[in-house]
C-alpha cells in the first residue's frame, strides 16, 4: 500500500511539472460564453503526455480503492457499485453506534453516511472514534461514508476550509481504507441557491485534500443546502477536474424542492449522468418541512439509472421533523409505515436490491 501511494504521489507531482512547463495565461472566468476555436493552439505533444500519465494514475488509485468511471463507482476490486443504505446521526447519538450499524446491516444495506463533527459547532469526532466507526463498518461489510456537519449551510469558503483541517488532521483513518470509506467532505456546504462560489469553494479544497495524501473517493454535495442540483449540472465538470484522479461523486440531496415531483427527479438525475459525472441521492425522505417528496420516485429511477441512495435518517430526527425516523427504535423492531417500511422493505428498497462491495468477499 505504502509503495503504491509512493508512486502515486510521484505521478501526482509528474503532473505538475508537466502542467507548469506550458505557456498559459490565466483569464479570470466570464458568464457569456467564449468561441476559443481560433485563438487556442494545438499542443498534442504535451496533450498526449498528460493523458498518459492521467490514465495511469487513474489506474492505480482503481487498485487501492474505490474509483469513479464516467457515471459509475467502482469498487477496490473494480466492480459496479451502487449506494444502498441510510444516515446515521453520529455525533449527536455516540452512544447508539453499534446498535445503528447492527441494525443498518439487518435492513440489508450496503453503505451507512456517519454525520460527524470537526468541533466548529459539536463535540468534535476525535481520530480514535473514527478509526472504531470505520472498523465497526467494516465487520458488518458496510462501505462507510463519512461526512462533517459544522458547516451545513454557511457560505464561506473559510468554514470549508476548516472541514479540510479536520480530514487532514484524522487523515490515519482515511489513508489506507480507500476500499472501505467516501470522503463526504461537508454535509449541504454552501446554502445560496448559487454556482460561482459553491465552485470555487470546491477547486481550493480538493487539491488540499490531495496534497495531504488523502486518496479516498470524494463525494461532493450540490449548493442550496444539497437541493440546487443546478450547481452540479453548471459546474460539477470544473469540479471534478480540481480533483487529479478525476475521483468525485457528486450528492443531491431530495427534499421537498429537488424531490418535489416526478418530473423534477428524473429531469435532475438524467442532466446529471448526461453530463457523463457519477450521482448518488445522499439524502432524502417521504416529506419534509415545505412538503411531500416523491421518494418512491426516487427509489424507481434509482433503478433504472444504477444511482444511489441514502435515506435520511436512521433515528433520533428532532425539530418537528420525527418524521423522518426510518426506525422507532434504535434496534430498528419497528419501521416507520410511511417511510421505513417502504425505503427498506419495498421492491425497490434497500433490502432487496442493495448489493455489497466485493471487496469484502475476500474477507
Amino acid at each position: 500500500m505504502r509503495k503504491r501511494i509512493q508512486i502515486l504521489v510521484l505521478l501526482f507531482f509528474c503532473m505538475i511539472a508537466i502542467s507548469s512547463c506550458k505557456n498559459i495565461e490565466n483569464k479570470e472566468i466570464k458568464e457569456e460564453p467564449i468561441d476559443v476555436v481560433d485563438t487556442v493552439q494545438e499542443d498534442t505533444t504535451e496533450e498526449k503526455t498528460e493523458v498518459a500519465v492521467s490514465e495511469e494514475v487513474n489506474e492505480l488509485v482503481g487498485e487501492i480503492g474505490f474509483q469513479v468511471q464516467g457515471t459509475k463507482l467502482l469498487d477496490g476490486n473494480g466492480n459496479s457499485f451502487v449506494m444502498k443504505g441510510l444516515n446515521h446521526a453520529h455525533t449527536w447519538y455516540k452512544g447508539e453506534l453499534i446498535r445503528a450499524l447492527d441494525t443498518t446491516e439487518k435492513m440489508g444495506a450496503n453503505t451507512i453516511r456517519i454525520v460527524l463533527s470537526d468541533g466548529q459547532q459539536w463535540e468534535k469526532d476525535s481520530l480514535e472514534s473514527v478509526l472504531l466507526i470505520i472498523e465497526e463498518c467494516k465487520k458488518r461489510n458496510l462501505i462507510c461514508v463519512l461526512e462533517v456537519h459544522d458547516v451545513t449551510g454557511s457560505n464561506r469558503i473559510e468554514d470549508l476550509e476548516k472541514v479540510i483541517e479536520y480530514w487532514i488532521e484524522i487523515k490515519e483513518a482515511l489513508i489506507g481504507n480507500e476500499d472501505y470509506v467516501i470522503l463526504n467532505i461537508a454535509n449541504e456546504w454552501y446554502g445560496e441557491w448559487k454556482t460561482k462560489t459553491w465552485k470555487e469553494g470546491y477547486l481550493k479544497v480538493i487539491p488540499m485534500i490531495r496534497d495531504a495524501g488523502i486518496l479516498n473517493t470524494i463525494m461532493v454535495d450540490s449548493a442550496g443546502w444539497g437541493q440546487y442540483p443546478k450547481s452540479i449540472i453548471e459546474a460539477g465538470k470544473e469540479v471534478l477536474a480540481a480533483d487529479p484522479y478525476q475521483n468525485v461523486v457528486f450528492s443531491v440531496h431530495m427534499y421537498e424542492y429537488s424531490g418535489k415531483d416526478a418530473k423534477t427527479i428524473t429531469d435532475t438525475m438524467e442532466d446529471i449522468l448526461a453530463q457523463d459525472l457519477c450521482l448518488v441521492i445522499g439524502e432524502f425522505g417521504q416529506k419534509h418541512k415545505d412538503g411531500p417528496v416523491a421518494f418512491e420516485t426516487i427509489l424507481e429511477e434509482s433503478i433504472r439509472l444504477d444511482v444511489g441512495y441514502l435515506g435520511w435518517s436512521l433515528k433520533g430526527n428532532s425539530g418537528g421533523v420525527e418524521y423522518l425516523d426510518i426506525a422507532l427504535d434504535w434496534d430498528g423492531n419497528t419501521l416507520s409505515t410511511d417511510w421505513g417500511e417502504i425505503l427498506v422493505n419495498s421492491p425497490n428498497g434497500i433490502k432487496n436490491t442493495a448489493k455489497q462491495a466485493t471487496v469484502f468477499e475476500e474477507n
